[in-house]
């Protein structure tokens, strides 16, 4: 953990900094990961990766593939070692990512996701960047090439600081990391970050203001919310409560229509607020592949009318806003 030590050192954040150094941090984050089950094989196949000398990160500019370790320094012998290390960290999640030369087709085609928001949000460049339910870290990585000063990840699964971990072997990369705490586990009213993202996290809580104060509660003032997340169509006032499951997720609570997101943003101490995409969730950016092999999207829609769940709910789609701390 905190591989970014060093940039930390620099910043004039004297609260962030005091959290990212505290030994506290450091040993809810070891905790958490060493409770899992499946933590000793991750270590394992960690331990496992060959090992070379480290790279900063490449972006395939046509299929926005994030590109980690150079594939001519190792053997025919040792890339196919090297990919079926990799696929203990099944199911990858987030991505697309090419690993010494090998390429891990994640379910979610994430550069979808992210081509629909950068072109309307502040520029990531000297920014501090709370990155939350980051997965993997495949969005983290990216706001880094765009030159974030320093992107703190956050995830409390295990396999995603794995996974994160395993790119990371190959990049080096010191001013991005992931944290495998919850976003209750911030101090409160930190109040550090330039910009805090938060995709598909909303929906996952069970008291979606309490996701939102705490969001804005990390922001410094005049600092920008990046907010993803499934929505329905209807007026202000409008939400769906699933009666178990959504999709076949059973952690779905509060779907809100965009007006009335919008009306809870307002509430929460935003101003400026912009709607800047929806778009449907289709099985071209959401599928099983080689590298995440369970079921997917298409297992979850009406078999005979995709525009519905198999519960018999509107079919995923997702709303991207942008706001601001007062």
């Amino acid at each position: 953990m905190t591989s970014f030590s060093q940039t930390v050192a620099t910043l004039n954040r004297a609260k962030l900094q005091a959290w990212l150094t505290s030994p506290q941090l450091h040993q809810l984050h070891q905790q958490t990961v060493e409770k899992h089950g499946k933590w000793p094989l991750w270590s394992e196949a960690l331990a496992a990766l060959p090992e070379t000398t480290p790279q900063l990160i490449e972006l395939d500019a046509i299929n926005a593939i994030i590109k980690a370790g150079n594939p001519d320094v190792l053997s025919k012998t040792q890339t196919q070692s090297l990919w079926a290390t990799l696929q203990t960290f099944q199911p990858w999640r987030k991505g697309p990512f090419e690993i010494c030369g090998l390429v891990i087709d994640s379910e979610w085609q994430s550069n979808m996701k992210w081509d629909r928001f950068i072109h309307a949000i502040q520029p990531l460049e000297n920014r501090v960047i709370l990155d939350v339910g980051c997965g993997n870290g495949y969005f983290s990585l990216r706001m880094l090439a765009q030159g974030a000063q320093l992107v703190v990840g956050i995830d409390p699964f295990p396999l995603y600081v794995a996974q994160f971990m395993a790119i990371q072997h190959f990049t080096g990369q010191q001013a991005v990391d992931v944290l495998a705490i919850r976003m209750e586990d911030l101090p409160h009213r930190i109040e550090a970050f330039d910009s805090v993202f938060s995709m598909g996290v909303l929906y996952h809580r069970r008291s979606a203001f309490d996701h939102l104060i705490e969001l804005r509660d990390c922001l410094r003032p005049g600092g920008e919310l990046v907010l993803e997340t499934i929505v329905i169509d209807g007026p202000q006032g409008m939400t769906l409560l699933p009666k178990q499951r959504y999709a076949s997720m059973h952690n779905v609570w509060l779907l809100p229509s965009c007006l009335t997101l919008e009306n809870w943003l307002q509430r929460c101490g935003f101003c400026d607020i912009e709607l800047i995409d929806i778009s449907p969730t289709t099985t071209v950016e959401q599928r099983t592949t080689a590298s995440m092999t369970f079921k997917s999207l298409a297992d979850f829609l009406d078999p005979d009318n995709p525009e519905l769940t198999i519960e018999g709910y509107p079919a995923p789609q997702r709303a991207i806003f942008i706001a601001h701390k007062k």
